[in-house]
Formats: C-alpha cells, sequence, structure tokens
C-alpha cells in the first residue's frame, strides 16, 4: 500500500509537470469529462437521490414525535452538502468511470500502446494521466452540486408526503441550518475526490503486465483502491475542517 501511494504522488507530479507544460489538449479534456462525469451523472444522482429520501423517511416521524419536524430540512441539508451527496457521488462515478479508466490504461499497457507513445518522446503518464485528471478535477465538483440539489429536494419531497411538512418550512430551515462554509468545504472534498479516483485507478492500471486477465484483476483491484482512499480523504477533510486538532 506504501509502495503505491508513492507511486501515485509520482504520478501526479508528473502529470502536473505534463499540464503546466501546456500540453494537455482541450479537446481530450472535454471527451474525458463526457466520459466521467456526464455519463455518471445519472447513477451519482439517482443514488444521492434515494438516500436523502430514505433519510427523510426515517426521521420525519420521529422529528414530528419530538416536536421539531421543521428541522428536518435542516438536518437532511447539512448531512447532504457535508457528507452524503460528495461521497456517494465519489463512489458512484470511481465504481463506474474509475474502472474504466483502469481497464482503457490497463490495456493500453499490456498491448503494448505506451511502449509506442515513449518512442515518439512523449511522456506517458503525463499524456494519460493530464487529460483525465483535469476533466475529473473540474466536473466532479459540478456533478456533487447537482448531487445535493437533488438530493434536497428528494428529501423535501418524502417530508411532504410522510409527515404533511410544507416545502416552506422545509426550506426555512435549509437556510436556518446549512452554512456557506458547508458548501465550500463539499466542493473541495469533490476536487479532491475527483483527482483521487482518476490517479489511484489510472495508476493501477499502468502498472498492470501480463494480459486480458491480469487488466480485469487490476480493475477490480482498483475499484477497492478507490474506495478506500476516498475514504481516508474524506475522514481527513472533516478532521482539518469540522474538528479542532492541533498536531
Amino acid at each position: 500500500m506504501i509502495s503505491f501511494l508513492g507511486l501515485c504522488v509520482k504520478n501526479l507530479i508528473k502529470t502536473i509537470k505534463y499540464i503546466l507544460g501546456g500540453n494537455a489538449k482541450f479537446a481530450s479534456v472535454i471527451n474525458q469529462a463526457a466520459m466521467i462525469s456526464y455519463d455518471s451523472l445519472s447513477i451519482s444522482l439517482t443514488i444521492v437521490f434515494i438516500a436523502a429520501a430514505v433519510i427523510s423517511l426515517q426521521i420525519s416521524k420521529q422529528f414530528l414525535m419530538s416536536g421539531a419536524e421543521s428541522y428536518v430540512g435542516g438536518f437532511i441539508a447539512v448531512a447532504l452538502v457535508r457528507e452524503i451527496a460528495p461521497g456517494f457521488a465519489a463512489l458512484a462515478i470511481g465504481a463506474r468511470a474509475g474502472t474504466a479508466i483502469c481497464a482503457e490504461v490497463a490495456n493500453m499497457k499490456v498491448t503494448e500502446q505506451v511502449d509506442a507513445i515513449k518512442t515518439l518522446g512523449v511522456d506517458p503518464v503525463g499524456y494519460y494521466f493530464a487529460p483525465r485528471l483535469l476533466a475529473a478535477a473540474v466536473t466532479v465538483p459540478m456533478v456533487v452540486i447537482l448531487a445535493e440539489f437533488i438530493g434536497i429536494v428528494g428529501g423535501m419531497m418524502v417530508a411532504y408526503f410522510a409527515i404533511q411538512l410544507h416545502p416552506n418550512r422545509f426550506m426555512n430551515t435549509v437556510w436556518l441550518l446549512l452554512q456557506a462554509k458547508d458548501i465550500y468545504i463539499s466542493i473541495f472534498k469533490a476536487f479532491i475526490f475527483g483527482i483521487l479516483i482518476t490517479l489511484v485507478c489510472a495508476t493501477q492500471g499502468y502498472k498492470t503486465t501480463g494480459g486480458a486477465k491480469d487488466v480485469g484483476i487490476s480493475t477490480t483491484r482498483s475499484a477497492i483502491e478507490a474506495t478506500f482512499y476516498l475514504l481516508v480523504a474524506d475522514f481527513i477533510i472533516n478532521l482539518l475542517f469540522y474538528v479542532n486538532v492541533s498536531f
């Protein structure tokens, strides 16, 4: 795990140098943005919508029994923006687009397309990683913002049908409890998650050797590793921004 993390950092440095050198092509970034985020948009929004609806269904009647039903909206909004939307959306993108990135890069590696790029004097790490990294870093936060909006709408709908909570009362506590800081941190989370998904999955694909069987093994491993690093990053970000810890 430590050696893999070091390899990820090494590839990240190479990719940043490649990007700063002005070598990343805009058309490639757009194509990768469509593959990473646009193609994962429906499943990401659906998962967050269902998660928000389930939470709203679980807490609405409990809040009603305690006379705090007006705070259902604020509770759901804070939970969504701080954790559910960035976490669930990133996991969905990692499961769909991350594994596709790994399989694509691994297939290029085992079919010696990477060696062909090297013979042209082009850094294969920068060539393959840069468009994907830029696309994920820019578009995953966009998906998360949409997921937060869809999740709040889903929670509001369920609260209305479950306990007849009027949308105005729901939204009042959303604006009352939700802070701008929460939105900024969720966007930052999505930015980090997008980079992690691309970096981990592409690195796993790039280190693949052998044949078609090894491509499948690397793809499976990339999904597990991406999930692990996303959860670790989520914990660290929450620790830095929401807990007063002195190191």
